[in-house]
């Protein structure tokens, strides 16, 4: 076989490109460069046009660098709780990143080490390495894109199709194949026209193929050509010099054609999803943007109202659907997709921008870019932002649509009753303030006004442990188990209120503020060391917003009924519990007489989202559980997968049309995916928006003979009770 001569150790880059070829191939690269660059200019002026961020995002700008390309480069967020993603992406991320740097080299060399130093690295061991590493890393590229392909049009995944799929997302996956692909080809042409040198055995992927074309003994041209000399022309019989010109054309055009396609479309996240995560605020849901006394920037009036990192957000979204696959609302036929509003968002900002007509952000009855009842669905769980591998802050803009909506009076009416009811008597029930504390008047022994002694613990009660009645039990445990620790506690009586955090979490923020300012003043005159909360959505308010709130901003609104105007807790000082943080401490130190060995039940526990996904506290429950002598067994969906009972966001206070219930799902899980199945005796809480959620699922899901809703507090008083009992047996005996 005649063949065109290569270097020993190394390889023609151009090999058979004509100078007519070379000049058009870097024609076509500068076109290609340009136009990327311009999309790139355009998508970076669009962020600059967006509206100011809150928070900041590019504090400490080098250790954000840092801590975002361990997240991206470990694909640690696409492994959870999808190991087949993990795998597929990390291939074809680090395929992808590998054949970049390869090209990359190529260029450093031939212009720059090569042309200014004379260093020529592109040949021996350097060469060899290189090879091996390029094949290899290239071969888990194709595999990964296979594994793509396999999922998206054999398995048809449910989360990769939605209204949002479109052409867009066959060209990127099929561009990709065909790169990896078409370089493997490109190498085994290169190699077989070069006779097969032994060194190119290093490629190994490249090489097989050029050993399928020596098989099939594919002609070359009969002549041995100096590189750079041949051209398509001059070939048009089917020989190797042939097929190694085509395949050198197509894959050059199809590389450019990507490049230059970057910022147009999909591909984009490349770039987008890294910023994105750089960007990222690590209390993103657990925080709510502020809003200004003059509400400037708190709405969703147009697009131009929407932050630069919003924007970015919306950009950032790769249509994956694993928001949309663990969102409770979606789950339970709600009208809600979490991937959809970001994408409607984007959509309509990309139509704005080319000349489309401008419609409401958010209004009933389908004109606008979101429904009404689209957002009222949202629970904010967040469960979305948990699973999203690009870090996009999904509440972040829901926030803002649920301001906007309520700014407009668009809330449903039931939400309604429940803000005139916080307005007129400080709580969502509607009922005297004087009553709040009633709940005490079953207790054997006195519960302390913190107001007007000095405490350990403040204990912030809530709603519906002082109104409701299934909660009161809860609230009674929990004062128990407080006074058998021998613990100094004492409660705000009529002077608590609503903490505020759901309301907020609807779009009434003024309210919140208002209630927030009551509440910091009030404990400006208390002496206490540390805030104990009965619910998690309360300890997260109060934990990670309050000390948000520029109180000095409100003070001087005769609107608002408090002059406090310092920051409040900015610095931390004063501990924030919820109570099983505090209880777990006193289990730790001895305060309570529990060995371990007081209850026999197999019980299952429900991670609520506020304590869970939101603070990260998912021990303490579990200790005290194993404290009482429980056997817990877990639900499949724990911990930071924990699924939402569907109470917040204000959900506890609206009625849908839903099948199943989030929490009847939930209960069914319980009885039947957990190892213990029908065997699971008791459903434990930690929340009493959870404890109300899943007595009313147990009834209307026919679960009320079956398993058992309590708090965590009953167990444990339960088990105290027994230590009692045991105790007062052997002293008899």
């Amino acid at each position: 076989m005649n063949t065109i001569a290569q270097a020993a150790e190394g390889r023609e880059t151009y090999l058979g490109i004509s100078d007519v070829g070379y000049v058009l191939f870097y024609l076509l690269v500068a076109i290609a460069v340009t136009v990327f660059a311009y999309g790139v200019y355009q998508r970076v002026r669009r962020y600059t046009r967006g509206d100011d961020d809150p928070f900041d995002r590019v504090s400490d700008l080098s250790n954000r660098v840092v801590s975002s390309a361990k997240i991206v480069l470990s694909n640690e967020k696409q492994f959870n709780r999808d190991l087949y993603g993990g795998l597929m992406h990390s291939f074809i991320l680090w395929g992808f990143l590998t054949l970049f740097i390869a090209t990359s080299i190529i260029v450093v060399e031939q212009y720059g080490t090569e042309i200014f130093l004379g260093i020529v690295f592109w040949e021996g061991d350097f060469y060899l390495a290189y090879q091996f590493i390029v094949d290899a890393m290239g071969l888990l590229f194709v595999v990964g894109i296979g594994m793509a392909l396999y999922r998206r049009y054999w398995v048809r995944n449910h989360r990769l199709w939605g209204r949002h799929t479109s052409n867009e997302d066959d060209i990127f996956i099929w561009t990709l194949f065909g790169l990896g692909l078409g370089g493997f080809l490109l190498e085994g042409a290169r190699i077989y026209v070069t006779g097969m040198p032994d060194h190119e055995i290093v490629s190994f992927v490249g090489y097989g193929i050029a050993m399928v074309l020596q098989a099939i003994d594919l002609p070359t041209s009969g002549a041995a050509l100096e590189p750079a000399t041949y051209a398509a022309g001059d070939y048009f019989g089917a020989n190797a010099e042939t097929l190694h010109w085509a395949f050198w054309w197509s894959h050059s055009l199809l590389a450019l054609f990507f490049i230059a396609w970057i910022p147009y479309a999909k591909p984009f996240h490349m770039l987008s999803s890294f910023a994105n995560v750089i960007t990222r605020d690590e209390k993103a849901g657990t925080r709510l943007p502020n809003v200004p006394s003059d509400l400037d920037a708190t709405n969703a009036e147009s697009i131009d109202d929407f932050t630069w990192k919003e924007i970015l957000d919306q950009d950032a979204c790769t249509k994956c659907g694993r928001c949309s696959s663990v969102c409770p609302a979606k789950a339970s036929d709600r009208p809600l997709d979490p991937r959809n509003v970001i994408l409607d968002l984007k959509k309509y900002r990309e139509e704005l921008d080319a000349g489309g007509e401008e419609k409401p952000i958010i209004a009933d009855g389908g004109t606008s870019v979101i429904n009404t009842e689209t957002m009222e669905s949202c629970m904010a769980c967040m469960a979305c932002m948990d699973a999203c591998p690009v870090e996009i802050e999904h509440l972040q803009s829901f926030t803002r649509l649920n301001r906007q909506m309520t700014d407009q009076g668009d809330v449903s009416s039931s939400m309604q009753d429940v803000f005139q009811n916080v307005m007129q008597d400080g709580n969502t029930f509607g009922d005297s303030p004087r009553n709040r504390a009633d709940w005490t008047d079953d207790l054997e022994f006195d519960v302390t006004d913190a107001r007007e002694e000095e405490v350990d613990y403040l204990w912030y009660v809530g709603d519906y442990p002082s109104y409701d009645e299934r909660n009161k039990q809860v609230a009674r445990s929990l004062a128990t188990i407080l006074q058998e620790a021998d613990a100094s506690f004492g409660i705000l009586f009529e002077d608590e209120k609503y903490d505020g955090n759901d309301i907020r979490r609807v779009g009434e923020e003024f309210l919140y503020v208002e209630l927030a300012g009551h509440h910091v003043e009030t404990w400006a005159d208390c002496e206490f060391d540390k805030i104990v909360c009965t619910d998690p959505h309360s300890y997260n308010t109060f934990k990670n917003e309050y000390p948000e709130v520029d109180f000095e901003e409100f003070a001087d609104d005769p609107m608002m009924p408090f002059e406090y105007t310092d920051e409040w807790n900015a610095d931390g000082e004063i501990d924030v519990l919820h109570w099983t943080q505090a209880v777990e401490e006193l289990v730790t130190e001895g305060r309570l007489d529990l060995d371990g060995t007081e209850l026999d039940y197999t019980v299952t526990y429900h991670d609520p989202c506020h304590l869970g996904r939101y603070n990260d506290e998912y021990e303490a429950p579990r200790e005290l559980i194993r404290a009482t002598g429980c056997e817990l067994d877990e639900m499949p969906r724990n911990r930071a997968n924990s699924f939402c009972c569907g109470g917040g966001g204000g959900g506890l206070w609206m009625d849908f049309e839903e099948e199943p219930k989030p929490s009847e799902e939930r209960i069914r899980e319980a009885l039947e995916d957990t190892d213990s199945g029908s065997g699971v005796e008791k459903f434990v809480v930690a929340c009493p928006m959870c404890m109300t959620m899943y007595e009313d699922g147990r009834k209307t899901g026919g679960y009320e003979d079956d398993i058992e809703v309590v708090d965590v507090a009953e167990l444990v008083v339960e088990a105290i009770g027994a230590e009692d009992e045991a105790n007062l047996e052997i002293a008899a005996d």
